[in-house]
């Protein structure tokens, strides 16, 4: 998943691809994609100015929240379970954690 800030991008382009690289990702590892996920897409999230990453992790129930300093990526917290997420860079809300683990 993927999200822009409206001042970045007020309308969605008429392209079926976007060439303004997001403020926000967030990947939902698995057992097959977590190294792919953290070993090579976040380098390029970094590179490319994404500024805030979360990686999702269902199997134990966590989210580990990142913000881009300098093109390192910075553990800003570790999240599980029910805790409550209020997080950058929609800190300005707040929802439980164990809500992606409804079923």
């Amino acid at each position: 998943m993927a999200g822009w800030r409206r001042e970045r991008m007020s309308k969605l382009p008429e392209t079926a691809w976007f060439e303004l690289p997001p403020d926000w990702v967030c990947e939902i590892l698995s057992p097959s994609t977590a190294k792919v996920d953290r070993a090579e897409k976040l380098p390029i999230y970094a590179r490319h100015g994404v500024k805030h990453a979360w990686l999702v992790d269902p199997d134990l129930r966590t989210l580990e929240v990142f913000e881009n300093r300098a093109g390192q990526w910075l553990l800003l917290t570790v999240l599980e379970n029910a805790a409550p997420v209020s997080q950058p860079p929609f800190d300005a809300t707040s929802f439980p954690l164990d809500a992606l683990w409804a079923e």
